[in-house]
């Protein structure tokens, strides 16, 4: 990997952008039902080839989306995290996502590179707040966004594959522009 391509990195972690050479590593993810729960259900190659080709997009249109983690001593790709804008309720919010492969819960990843996500919205793009959009049943994201230092803001129904589906947005105000 060349030190450009990477985004930013944590303690053990590595950021970069996704690219087609990706896909396997995305398809275990979201082929995966554990992992896919809060979508309620698992892709087909089709939607994970779609998903790699919105995300590529968003770099070029956002300048950011969620990107491949990588284990900085094996070089190997756990999973996906980074900032969305997502619509709630007719506007834009600035989201931090993730997902990894299950092999990797429970290690500290989401948590460590969430924070870094935060980091890089507030330093880097401005962002006056960031949000966590999560499933009212997914307790271990609403543990990562509360270590995160989000707190649940409101609470929604989101429309998903002509799902009615409930969640808590989980949100973070930037520091700089409390002070002010």
């Amino acid at each position: 990997m060349n030190i450009l391509d990477k985004i930013f990195e944590t303690e053990r972690l590595y950021v970069r952008e996704m690219n087609e050479s990706d896909l396997e590593d995305l398809k275990e993810i979201h082929q995966d039902p554990t992992v896919m729960e809060a979508y309620e259900h698992a892709f087909s190659d089709e939607e994970v080839e779609n998903w790699l080709e919105k995300t590529i997009a968003r770099y070029k249109k956002d300048g950011f989306a969620l990107w491949a983690v990588i284990d900085k001593a094996t070089g190997e790709f756990l999973g996906e995290a980074g900032l969305t804008l997502q619509l709630v309720e007719g506007k834009e919010w600035l989201e931090i996502g993730y997902l990894f492969k299950r092999k990797h819960w429970h290690k500290g990843y989401a948590i460590e590179v969430a924070k870094k996500c935060k980091e890089y919205a507030f330093n880097n793009l401005q962002a006056k707040k960031v949000c966590s959009i999560i499933k009212y049943n997914n307790y271990a994201s609403q543990k990562v966004a509360g270590k995160n230092g989000l707190r649940v803001q409101k609470y929604i129904t989101k429309k998903y594959m002509g799902k009615d589906m409930e969640h808590l947005i989980y949100v973070a105000d930037n520091p700089k522009d409390i002070i002010k």
